[in-house]
């Protein structure tokens, strides 16, 4: 769940949203129109996050503090459960099952040294060379059309958060301004596309339980975040 705090309002917006909004984002990016695995790499970017889908439908809070567990402060079993239940959805399409096992892999590489993660690294790995070996492609070629999908992530994920600083993969630059999230250098070609998720909003109050928080969402007001996607 991406939880946005807005004066007495907190606005939830699901990871799968988020993904589903990365996907249509980047069917306008030009340098992937000419890749050989476009139509993977975009199913990829659409479902990165389709294992969060059980999470996010029961959220749950922090009890030390009445606040609700993001995708960043979830209980690391939870945080880990999600990957290799991802990866499984995916296995019908192998490089964007093993794109997306590359996904779990990078964003936690922080994590690598933490003995609490060996065996997570371990697993992703094996999931990783499994769905390689099923797409009959070496890893070097994973490795190349990867980036598009951490563009993707970081777009989707700057206008969702609301968080304004820089992010960075490769040689691109992704930073919000307002609502505007802007990619440098450039990778749409000159077009503003408009975005739009969906989130519901509910009152910023600690919830003494699991109850009480899955009450309020389900009795919460949709809402809309509208803004644009631009080159720099």
């Amino acid at each position: 769940m991406i939880v946005r705090t807005i004066e007495d309002r907190i606005q939830l917006i699901t990871q799968p949203d988020h993904a589903h909004l990365a996907g249509r984002v980047m069917e306008h990016c030009v340098p992937l129109a000419s890749r050989p695995r476009r139509d993977a790499i975009l199913h990829a970017v659409a479902e990165h996050d389709n294992g969060w889908t059980e999470g996010d439908a029961a959220p749950s809070v922090n009890p030390a503090t009445g606040q609700i567990f993001d995708f960043i402060s979830a209980p690391i079993a939870v945080r880990q459960g999600v990957w290799p239940r991802g990866v499984a959805r995916l296995a019908g399409d192998p490089w964007a099952a093993a794109l997306v096992a590359q996904h779990a892999i990078v964003i936690y590489d922080r994590f690598h040294a933490d003995p609490n993660w060996t065996l997570f690294f371990a697993g992703m790995e094996r999931l990783r060379g499994e769905m390689l070996d099923a797409s009959g492609l070496p890893l070097d070629e994973l490795l190349s059309d990867y980036p598009f999908v951490r563009l993707a992530d970081l777009i989707s994920l700057s206008f969702c958060t609301g968080l304004a600083d820089e992010l960075r993969v490769n040689d691109w630059r992704v930073r919000l301004a307002d609502t505007r999230v802007i990619t440098t250098p450039d990778v749409f070609g000159g077009a503003e596309i408009p975005i739009e998720i969906g989130m519901r909003e509910i009152r910023n109050e600690r919830y003494n339980s699991d109850a009480a928080l899955r009450l309020a969402v389900s009795e919460a007001e949709w809402t809309t975040l509208r803004g644009m996607v631009t080159g720099g």
